[in-house]
């Protein structure tokens, strides 16, 4: 197994490759932005990994940025391109896909998205 040299890395991109994202374009959208990531010449700053389900299918394809802790849901590889592009690249969020981001120290909801609002953890029956 390949272990990565990091330094220099300014984001972290988890792709969701769950079941239910993969059913939604996951595999696709991962290929478009490592392309996008590799076309751009952003190797070296830009660091992906693909995870097991995020918990939020329901947005599937769920791609999430770090350090900035902003989570998207990608519903095209196209969209996936942009969040390189534009909002790693560039600092432009793309509202249209924006789902959560971090901020005062807690997951903030978008108010540009229609949300999927889920289960609060606090609510969840343990088996």
């Amino acid at each position: 197994m390949t272990t990565w040299n990091l330094s220099g890395t300014k984001h972290h991109v988890l792709i969701c490759n769950g079941s239910s994202c993969m059913r939604k374009g996951g595999e696709e959208v991962t290929h478009a932005i490592r392309e996008e990531i590799q076309k751009l010449e952003l190797d070296n700053q830009i660091h992906t990994s693909r995870t097991r389900c995020n918990g939020r299918c329901k947005d599937a394809c769920v791609v999430i940025a770090y350090p900035e802790g902003v989570w998207y849901g990608v519903t095209s590889p196209d969209a996936g391109r942009d969040i390189i592009k534009n909002y790693l690249l560039e600092g432009t969020p793309i509202k249209e896909s924006l789902i959560y981001m971090f901020s005062d120290e807690q997951m903030i909801p978008s108010k540009y998205a229609e949300l999927n609002e889920g289960i609060r953890k606090s609510e969840k029956k343990v088996k």
